[in-house]
């Protein structure tokens, strides 16, 4: 069997053509860092979520490191955190210099549930950070007035959730200090950047300061030849207008790209379901999926085997728990540690139709049919 492009990569950025001219017009205007394109942006994206405000930063992982300062979390707090997910979510707990709390998912959906948070509270727990994978959404409803009466804040990495509900309003619509990301393959994507939903309008205020160096305007009446002051600790976190550009194109066409995912992962679902092959449940009625994640006993076996066809599974992601730069934290996850040898990612993007999505599981069919 002939393996097409599509199926070759296990992920790829996705554009509609617009972006191109956008992206043009953007460079011309001249205004290449924090402008109006941004703040169009953040203003459009506030009304696709249903949400009063949204501060547009230059990555996901920033997002997630100045939600964390904004909540108030520093040195040698701890903050709940799921080993299974990209090292980027514990970067930026280890950046405000908090105490990652390694905690175990399930297995059905790689998401972690009340109990196992509620399991890990300690007197020194600040914050929770649920990993909402694949685009799931994570109902934390069972331990919320625990957080609450302790005053531990919700802070949902998001970054592959874009356009996924959680109940009946989207995942940023919740309450909670949601981050997501706009990275190359992300649900959308700004090339590069990111986005937090603030608390209240206090936060809001908080995190823009916070993305560009603490620095404030001077307060009116006073005399200044300067133009602005620096009032607090702060990063260089701005989303450029060219990225902004790009991430307008994006929202405005997202209902194809959104549609285009949702059809791909049941593709996959119909096809797998005569393989007897496990497959990591993302409530699809109200997901937007980032991915399509199976469970294989003979994972590195049928990878390598896939992977020699041209075919581009993936790993979506070593446990954190044992990494070299987070093992002082390491915890026993028995969950994590048996599902990190089974699980892999099938080539997901929406360039993909559902005859490619044929061809991988036929491929992957032929694989487990020769090792059993």
């Amino acid at each position: 069997m002939t393996v097409s492009t599509a199926v070759s990569r296990n992920a790829r950025p996705y554009l509609h053509g617009p972006e191109f001219e956008a992206a043009a017009q953007a460079l011309r205007d001249g205004q290449y860092g924090h402008a109006e394109l941004t703040e169009q942006f953040e203003a459009e994206t506030a009304r696709y979520l249903g949400v009063p405000d949204v501060v547009a930063v230059a990555s996901g992982t920033a997002a997630l490191q100045l939600s964390l300062l904004a909540a108030g979390v520093g040195p040698d707090d701890e903050v709940i955190v799921p080993s299974e997910t990209f090292c980027a979510t514990i970067q930026a707990i280890v950046a405000v210099g908090a105490v990652p709390r390694f905690i175990d998912v399930s297995r059905r959906t790689l998401c972690v549930d009340s109990n196992g948070v509620r399991d890990a509270l300690t007197p020194a727990t600040r914050a929770v950070m649920p990993v909402l994978y694949g685009g799931r959404a994570v109902d934390l409803a069972d331990v919320r007035p625990v957080l609450s009466e302790r005053g531990i804040s919700v802070i949902e990495d998001a970054a592959h959730a874009f356009g996924s509900y959680a109940g009946t309003v989207r995942v940023g619509g919740t309450g909670d200090l949601t981050c997501f990301s706009f990275g190359p393959i992300k649900n959308l994507t700004c090339i590069e950047g990111g986005a937090v939903v603030p608390r209240t309008p206090e936060e809001a205020a908080s995190l823009r300061e916070l993305r560009t160096l603490g620095i404030t305007q001077p307060q009116a009446g006073r005399v200044r030849t300067t133009t602005y002051d620096v009032a607090r600790f702060g990063l260089r976190a701005t989303m450029s207008a060219v990225h902004a550009s790009i991430g307008i194109v994006q929202l405005r066409q997202f209902p194809t790209t959104a549609r285009r995912r949702q059809e791909l992962w049941r593709a996959y679902a119909a096809g797998l379901a005569d393989l007897g092959v496990g497959l990591i449940d993302v409530d699809i009625d109200r997901t937007v999926p980032f991915n399509c994640v199976v469970r294989i006993r003979e994972r590195d076996t049928v990878h390598a085997v896939l992977r020699d066809r041209g075919i581009g599974v993936g790993v979506h992601y070593p446990p954190n728990h044992l990494q070299p730069a987070f093992a002082r934290w390491r915890r026993e996850l028995p969950v994590t540690e048996q599902i990190a040898g089974e699980i892999m990612s099938l080539p997901f993007h929406p360039a993909m139709t559902a005859a490619d999505a044929s061809d991988v599981v036929s491929m992957l069919g032929q694989s487990l049919e020769a090792l059993r």
